[in-house]
């Protein structure tokens, strides 16, 4: 029996229950509630740093993905562009010498013809113009007669046998196979007036993308590390191609960070003087020296180019190569370049001449190797290291491949942005057809 007043309720499992007992239920509920309500928001007020942490971390990596994929857009067909014919450059000595019989001559054992001799053969090649430089790249390699005027528009190169002085080619350069492979590189094929700022601006674009891949590359936590590494091959076709541009991506953009910066020095001079200015410890670059020659009449019956070249040859009788640079005024001196081997450059020596007395004039900059500073001697690395060449055959390989990735990368990273963009469409709801109005009832 109940108590006067009060009912009977009936609880879990058919039991009846009191008010009072009803009433001590509701108690202990409400005072669990506050319970975990207060552990709740102890527990916001320990996460509130590092969800706030997350939620900007987050924004900025939305803002950096946002710029990769525009940005991307915007010069992908550049980037692929210069990738692929600087991939093709990379073996521009070995593929000249193969497909260009004019490269090569049978070694003898005599001395080659005096330089006089073999510049005035290729003048008669070329009436009316004037050489800009002589190339002797060894005991079986052609010389080169160079004709280059960039005001007039022309560049020609006669091939000599320098034992013989006999003509193997005259030939038309800005029609060369390679020459055409640079022009784009460099230029785009357009004039390098309007080519050379697009390209320019594009490297320096492409240099803020390698940068934000590596952000957006970089994994959250150690379990995605192990997968970032390497490329799922036996995956589906989307996430292939997922993993090509961000793996492949990943691994090519330590090289082409150096690649973009050396690619930079000929498209700004702000970039050289600023290298020499950071690795000189503040110092402003020095303009390349233009010595001059002074008119003076002589005795010696042997011309001074030859006098000159004499005097380079006994001074290094060892070198790989020559480039004899002629002087384009009457006040100019002439430049003789002594290179140590075939495959680099940055080591060359660079020695002035009076074109009249044939006597070296000293120079405090770009002169001789040994005399370099840390800065110049980075300056001279600029192209060595541009086409892989500081590393030797390996070095070029090796760039030859990360040309390769970077002419991928606008490909893949476009087949990933489509995919999404089809994606979204998919998902997105067809709209409803509009119900056709009621009419009221009266």
């Amino acid at each position: 029996m109940l108590p006067a007043g009060e009912s009977c309720i009936l609880g879990k499992g058919g039991t009846k229950n009191s008010p009072r007992e009803i009433g001590y239920q509701h108690f202990s509920a409400s005072r669990n509630h506050i319970f975990l309500s207060h552990l709740r928001r102890k527990a916001c007020i320990n996460d509130f740093c590092s969800k706030s942490q997350c939620t900007l971390a987050t924004k900025l990596k939305n803002i950096v993905r946002f710029c990769h994929l525009w940005l991307g857009l915007v010069t992908g067909l550049i980037v692929f562009i210069m990738g692929v014919t600087g991939a093709i450059y990379c073996f521009q000595p070995e593929l000249s010498r193969l497909t260009q019989s004019e490269l090569s001559v049978e070694a003898r054992a005599q001395s080659f013809l005096p330089i006089s001799q073999l510049k005035s053969i290729a003048e008669k090649q070329l009436p009316g113009k004037k050489p800009s430089r002589i190339l002797l790249k060894g005991k079986e390699s052609a010389a080169i007669v160079q004709f280059f005027n960039k005001k007039k528009g022309y560049n020609y190169s006669v091939f000599l046998d320098p034992y013989t002085g006999a003509v193997l080619k005259t030939r038309d350069m800005n029609s060369e196979f390679f020459r055409f492979i640079l022009n784009g590189h460099m230029y785009l094929w357009l004039p390098p007036d309007i080519g050379k700022p697009i390209t320019g601006t594009s490297t320096l674009i492409f240099f803020v993308m390698v940068v934000s891949g590596i952000i957006l590359w970089w994994p959250a936590s150690k379990a995605r590390r192990k997968s970032s590494y390497k490329v799922k091959w036996n995956a589906s076709g989307k996430r292939l191609n997922y993993d090509l541009h961000n793996v492949f991506g990943f691994y090519a953009s330590w090289v082409l960070i150096f690649v973009i910066i050396t690619g930079l020095f000929w498209s700004f001079e702000w970039v050289g003087k600023s290298e020499f200015f950071l690795l000189s410890g503040g110092k402003s670059r020095p303009k390349n020296p233009a010595p001059l020659s002074v008119k003076l009449a002589t005795s010696d019956s042997t011309p001074a180019l030859d006098r000159i070249f004499n005097k380079v040859t006994a001074a290094y009788p060892l070198a790989a190569g020559y480039q004899i640079g002629m002087p384009q005024t009457d006040s100019a001196a002439i430049l003789v370049r002594a290179y140590p081997d075939k495959n680099t450059f940055y080591r060359m020596d660079n020695l002035y001449f009076d074109q009249y007395s044939a006597n070296e004039i000293p120079v405090h900059y770009y002169g001789k190797y040994a005399d370099a500073s840390a800065a110049e001697k980075a300056i001279r690395m600029n192209y060595d290291i541009h086409v892989g060449a500081i590393a030797g055959l390996p070095g070029r390989i090796g760039m030859f491949f990360v040309s390769l990735i970077a002419a991928s990368l606008p490909v893949t990273g476009f087949l990933i942005w489509w995919g999404k963009k089809k994606k979204k469409a998919a998902k997105k709801p067809a709209s409803l057809p509009r119900r056709a109005a009621v009419p009221e009832l009266a």
